[in-house]
């Protein structure tokens, strides 16, 4: 049993790290839309500032809601760290059984590490980093695990502008405040599954199984939110979709462009590899 909840507080931290501003999606322009021009010098300008801090709320049915805060680089991957606090739901619930009501997130250009709590390093052999190294992750089956890589891998405002870009379908709102500053809002609808499978370096086989999964969890298409402000940067994003688990909506807040971030690897003595711990968890309940 205790294994078993080790594994699944290992998969709950995982999904927990899909859920956040860091996991909003990949896209590449193919030439055929017409988005704004202010769309365009908004990817530009966030490329260039290099980094941010972000701050964000998320709820996606029963299973989950959750707040988060921290700063993100983007130069040459991304580096940055988020201090992720589940606030309800079933994945919230299994992280609080494993000791854990709030986690430690750290991106490094070749790996996500979640921080769990001193019960969870008591049940995995008295370590407390998980690491999730997104070679591992590609690993995955049927062209899913290549999916939840580049979901973490990228994690910064300028992939939502890209996302909405690429959609072909995006429009002007008008102008709002947010928090106080002035901004313009736009809004689109992306396809999902039609976003994951360009430049995905996927086979067709990998392609039509991560579709398949994606119809399963009821994931078609997402309303994007995005509010620019004056100096062309994001400072607001709202991401509304329907699944099969219940409606998903996040919103971040960005602010603080420039800032100083860094992150390093934790200690290799305080860290188990994700699919070490999946494996010896396996190997436990099937040795009963």
């Amino acid at each position: 049993m205790r294994s078993r909840n080790v594994r699944r507080a290992g998969f709950a931290a995982l999904a927990l790290a899909l859920c956040t501003p860091a996991a909003c999606g990949d896209a590449h322009d193919d030439g055929t839309a017409r988005p704004p021009a202010a769309l365009r010098a908004a990817e530009r300008s966030t490329v260039r500032a290099e980094s941010v801090r972000v701050r964000s709320t998320l709820s996606y049915g029963k299973a989950l809601s959750l707040s988060s805060d921290g700063t993100l680089r983007w130069h040459d991957g991304v580096t940055g760290h988020l201090t992720i606090r589940y606030t309800g739901g079933t994945l919230a619930a299994a992280m609080r059984k494993a000791g854990t009501p709030s986690l430690e997130a750290r991106y490094l250009p070749d790996a996500y590490y979640a921080r769990m709590s001193d019960t969870f390093a008591e049940r995995a052999g008295g370590r407390h980093w998980i690491k999730y190294g997104y070679a591992d992750l590609a690993r995955g089956g049927e062209g899913f695990g290549t999916y939840l890589k580049d979901q973490m891998r990228n994690t910064t405002p300028n992939q939502s502008v890209k996302m909405l870009l690429a959609s072909g379908d995006v429009r002007r709102v008008g102008a709002e405040r947010v928090r106080g500053v002035r901004a313009t809002h736009y809004r689109g609808q992306v396809r999902v599954a039609d976003l994951a499978a360009r430049d995905s370096g996927l086979s067709a086989r990998e392609l039509a199984g991560l579709k398949r999964q994606l119809d399963q969890a009821g994931v078609r298409t997402e309303t994007v939110d995005l509010w620019i402000d004056r100096r062309n940067l994001l400072v607001k994003k709202v991401e509304r979709a329907d699944t099969a688990q219940g409606s998903l909506v996040s919103t971040a807040y960005y602010r603080d462009y420039g800032v100083r971030v860094s992150a390093e690897a934790p200690p290799a003595s305080d860290t188990r590899d994700f699919t070490e711990l999946a494996r010896s968890s396996k190997g436990t309940a099937e040795g009963r």
